[in-house]
């Protein structure tokens, strides 16, 4: 089925739909794996020239980026890496899911000493990289974002903006004994939430986002990271900070892209007509009809529309 993609066209454009690479199911990049903070942290690394930092969020890996990547390394350096407990990393105990999180993760990009980078973010890796680029303002110079948690509503103050099912699928998960059923036992997130999203994912790209999380107990930050989603106060550290990066976003005035769908899951048509109207700075490209994990459904559009932005940029 022909996808939908509106963006206007430019030379840049024109150039990089000919180059487009064929989308793959399996992995065209080797990792790599370095210690951050005693543990093991995977990621990729390709081609050269000003850093790009791919941020994925859960229940994925930096397989998510796979089809958008090659759009970039020619001229550019791709960096991706599976958050800590996530994909190819270690998988360490924590107790405080979003602040361990960002502990690795900033350590691991402190390593790199970037400068003049860019971030590519989303999920939950979309607050960690709001995050970073607020408390790393030298390093960061500008930042693509889909289906991301930013303004105007996050941190959520209501739940029931998110509509019945989803309140009904949070509520079930936030709930001691039935969150554990629903996500380790059952492995809904995964299977159900994941698998049934607009991208209608294959069996083989299934088996790889399934493939670092083999047992009820390895599923446990899957279950841990929605818990941390703030609504209405709660969790309060992780309300502060997500609510202190919407702030940021919504002050700041370095480049920005926002891809967005309808009708998505964390940036509804509402929240992205709030985005255009309001921020400073801001392109916006529109793709079609879609959930949450648009990487899956749009991979060529993400990676010619991020191709040709990063040369305006």
């Amino acid at each position: 089925m022909k996808r939908r993609f509106f963006l206007q066209t430019t030379a840049a454009t024109v150039a990089a739909s000919a180059l487009a690479p064929m989308p793959s199911l399996a992995m065209s990049y080797e990792k790599k794996r370095t210690t951050v903070l005693g543990h093991q942290m995977s990621y990729l690394d390709e081609g050269e020239g000003r850093p790009v930092v791919f941020l994925h969020g859960n229940p994925t890996s930096s397989y998510l980026w796979r089809n958008v990547i090659p759009y970039v390394t020619n001229g550019h350096r791709a960096i991706a890496p599976d958050l800590m407990g996530m994909g190819d990393s270690d998988k360490p105990a924590m107790t405080d899911t979003y602040l361990e999180s960002a502990e690795y993760l900033h350590a691991f990009l402190d390593s790199l000493d970037l400068q003049d980078a860019v971030l590519v973010i989303h999920d939950w890796g979309s607050a960690l990289g709001w995050h970073y680029a607020r408390t790393r303002p030298d390093r960061i110079a500008a930042i693509a974002f889909m289906e991301a948690m930013a303004p105007p509503f996050m941190p959520i103050k209501d739940i029931n903006v998110l509509g019945p099912e989803m309140v009904q699928f949070m509520t079930g998960i936030r709930t001691p004994g039935v969150g554990e059923q629903m996500i380790l036992d059952q492995n809904l997130f995964l299977d159900a939430f994941m698998r049934h999203d607009g991208a209608g994912l294959s069996e083989e790209v299934m088996a790889e986002y399934n493939r670092p999380f083999p047992t009820p107990a390895s599923r446990q930050i899957i279950l841990d990271w929605p818990r941390e989603i703030p609504m209405a106060g709660s969790p309060s550290d992780v309300h502060e900070i997500v609510q202190a990066n919407s702030d940021f976003v919504a002050a700041s005035t370095f480049p920005k892209l926002m891809f967005h769908v309808s009708p998505g899951a964390v940036i509804p048509m509402e929240a992205a007509a709030w985005i255009k109207a309001n921020l400073t700075n801001i392109e916006t490209i529109y793709l079609g009809n879609g959930g949450h994990f648009i990487q899956e459904q749009y991979p060529d559009e993400i990676g010619k529309g991020l191709a040709d932005w990063l040369t305006r940029v």
